[in-house]
């Protein structure tokens, strides 16, 4: 079954918008895995408009499932993702200034880059996960380079399945199996939501994790977190008809 992994920036952005620790991030982390979600994900960024750096290290020593550290790939990112060494580490084209990710990996292009990067969080246990749109050549070359898995960028995928679900699935096809047949883990994440979450994981049952932040916090605000964790873990149940 694909795993839930939880992403707590915006319970970051809620705390760091009042200062002092309410929400408590680490806590609410803790209790996230405790109804259920399968991994926790941060995306700290330079400015720490959420995740701050010692967040990243007090989740370290807290999260019993699985941690997953997204950003760009930065000596000083590199540096913390190695001091702190989490299950996975997910490289995403971020600029410093980006709002949020909008896109992914060529894969092609900074192949030396990506493939010294990995092989260093490699030499650490780390799993690596590249972040990508869904371009079957943009898979095959991220495999290229030493890879893990790839996360398919499904903010396309999300804005499309509003009016037109099957074209949104079939416009992920072609990467999703490209994954599959070269033996590469596939993860999902941007957008995702209790609405188009089920077709994503029932077209495409090898998908290993998604990782939702935005769409299940503002969730929560209606159902509260545990009931909302419930429902997108429901989602992950496949579908086959």
């Amino acid at each position: 079954m694909t795993k839930l992994s939880v992403n707590i920036n915006k319970v970051a952005t809620l705390r760091n918008a009042r200062g002092g620790n309410l929400p408590d991030v680490i806590q609410f982390a803790k209790d996230c895995e405790r109804m259920g979600a399968g991994g926790i994900t941060i995306h700290p960024r330079p400015d720490e408009r959420h995740i701050r750096r010692s967040d990243v290290y007090a989740l370290k020593q807290c999260v019993t499932t699985e941690l997953n550290i997204e950003g760009n790939p930065t000596e000083d990112f590199r540096r913390m993702v190695l001091e702190v060494r989490p299950q996975q580490v997910t490289l995403v084209p971020d600029a410093v200034d980006q709002l949020t990710s909008n896109h992914g990996w060529d894969t092609k292009k900074y192949a030396d880059d990506l493939r010294i990067w990995i092989a260093a969080f490699h030499e650490e246990g780390i799993r690596v996960s590249v972040f990508v749109d869904p371009v079957p050549e943009m898979v095959q070359h991220a495999a290229l380079v030493g890879a893990d898995r790839v996360e398919l960028y499904t903010g396309p995928y999300a804005e499309l399945h509003v009016a037109h679900p099957s074209q949104a699935i079939e416009a992920y096809r072609a990467a999703a199996e490209c994954a599959k047949e070269i033996g590469l883990g596939l993860n999902a994440g941007h957008d995702l939501n209790l609405h188009n979450l089920n077709d994503l994981v029932s077209a495409f049952p090898w998908i290993d994790e998604v990782s939702i932040g935005h769409a299940l916090i503002a969730d929560a605000l209606y159902l509260g977190i545990e009931e909302t964790i419930s429902q997108y873990k429901q989602c992950l149940v496949i579908n086959e008809n």
